[in-house]
C-alpha cells in the first residue's frame, strides 16, 4: 500500500533523530533544548539554500563548461559536496557561534552535527516525498534505513570532522585560518570521494568504498570528540 504522506515526513525526520540523540549524549554538559532546536532548524533551512545553489551551478556547468565527460563528473561532484560543507557551516555560524551558549570547544564540534542533521532531515523528507503516494510503506522504512546508515550519518561526520578544527580554531587564534582551510578540505574531500563512491563505481566497489569512508570518518571523529572534552579552555567567539 502506498505510504500516507505524514508517515514519510515522520520517517524523514527519525534518521537525524536518532543520531541527534546519540551526539548529544557525548556532551556532559548538554545545550538547551531551544538551541537544540534552533540550529537543527537552522539546518534545516542551509538543505533549502544547498538546492538552490546546486542547481544554478549545474545550470552554469551545463552551459559553459567544455571538459571531459569524466572531468565535468568530478566537478559537479566536488562542487556538490563543497556547497553542502559550507552552507551547514554557515547555519551553525549563523546560529550558534556568537551565542553566550557556546562555552566550550566541544560544543563547536556539537553545533555543526546538529545543523548537519537538520541539512539531512529534510533531505530525507524530500527524497521519501518524491515518489508519494507510489512509495509503499515497506519501501519507505527500507529508504529510511539506508538513509540513517549513509547519508544521514555521513553528513554528520563531515560537519563534526569541520567541527572540531573550528573548535582549535577558535581556541588557536594565531593558526585560525589555516585551520578552517583544513577542516573544510577535509569534510568537503571525504564528502566527494563517498558521493564519487557511489555514484562513479561499480560491483562491489560502489558497496565497499562508502562503507570504508564512513568508518574512517567515524573513526575519526569519535577520536576528535575525546580530544576535544580534554580541553579545558573555554572558546570566545567574536
Amino acid at each position: 500500500m502506498p505510504s500516507n504522506i505524514y508517515l514519510l515526513y515522520l520517517l524523514g525526520f527519525l534518521p537525524s533523530f536518532i543520531w541527534l540523540l546519540f551526539y548529544l549524549r557525548k556532551d556532559s554538559h548538554p545545550e538547551s533544548n531551544k538551541m537544540v532546536l534552533k540550529i537543527f532548524i537552522y539546518g534545516m533551512f542551509s538543505a533549502v539554500l544547498a538546492i538552490f545553489l546546486e542547481r544554478k551551478y549545474r545550470l552554469a556547468h551545463n552551459l559553459f563548461s567544455a571538459a571531459t565527460a569524466n572531468i565535468a563528473a568530478v566537478s559537479l561532484i566536488v562542487s556538490g559536496a563543497a556547497i553542502e560543507e559550507i552552507v551547514k557551516y554557515l547555519a551553525a555560524w549563523l546560529g550558534a557561534f556568537r551565542n553566550k551558549e557556546l562555552d566550550e570547544p566541544i560544543d563547536v564540534m556539537l553545533y555543526m552535527i546538529i545543523a548537519a542533521l537538520g541539512f539531512a532531515a529534510l533531505e530525507n523528507i524530500l527524497v521519501l516525498t518524491r515518489f508519494y503516494p507510489g512509495l509503499a510503506t515497506g519501501k519507505a522504512l527500507e529508504v529510511s534505513f539506508w538513509r540513517f546508515i549513509s547519508a544521514t550519518f555521513l553528513h554528520a561526520l563531515c560537519s563534526g570532522a569541520l567541527g572540531y578544527f573550528l573548535a582549535l580554531s577558535f581556541c588557536r587564534r594565531n593558526k585560525r585560518w589555516l585551520l578552517v582551510l583544513l577542516g573544510l578540505g577535509i569534510s568537503i574531500g571525504l564528502h566527494s570521494a563517498y558521493n564519487w563512491a557511489i555514484m562513479e563505481t561499480q560491483g562491489i566497489e560502489k558497496l565497499l568504498l562508502p562503507i570504508l569512508i564512513l568508518i574512517v570518518l567515524g573513526c575519526l571523529v569519535g577520536y576528535w570528540f575525546k580530544k576535544l572534552k580534554k580541553l579545558k579552555s573555554v572558546c570566545i567567539i567574536k
